[in-house]
């Protein structure tokens, strides 16, 4: 399952996300939700403990000017890997 985070993570029940989260499943942080994303922060800390792949839309990224905070573990993608993702998988969870 692809998973899509929109928002930031304090303003979404980010246990019941990770609960969730299952070995396979991509989870791909857009919009606010790039903030989870933040090396070092809660958010961040707290995903990554789970089974799942992380991906990073770097345009969302670049455009809140957070960059350099990026965790390096999560990979940066574009919004043609983001299609590639959601060909793979074929059921989608918005968050």
């Amino acid at each position: 399952m692809l998973h899509t985070l929109f928002n930031s993570p304090g303003q979404i029940d980010l246990p019941l996300l990770k609960r969730n989260l299952r070995e396979g499943d991509a989870l791909l942080l857009l919009q606010d939700g790039v903030y989870a994303a933040i090396e070092g922060s809660a958010a961040f800390a707290e995903l990554q403990t789970c089974p799942a792949s992380f991906y990073v839309l770097e345009d969302d990224v670049q455009a809140r000017g957070i960059s350099g905070q990026i965790s390096t573990s999560i990979a940066r993608v574009s919004y043609n890997d983001f299609v590639i993702l959601a060909v793979k998988h074929k059921n989608q969870m918005a968050w």
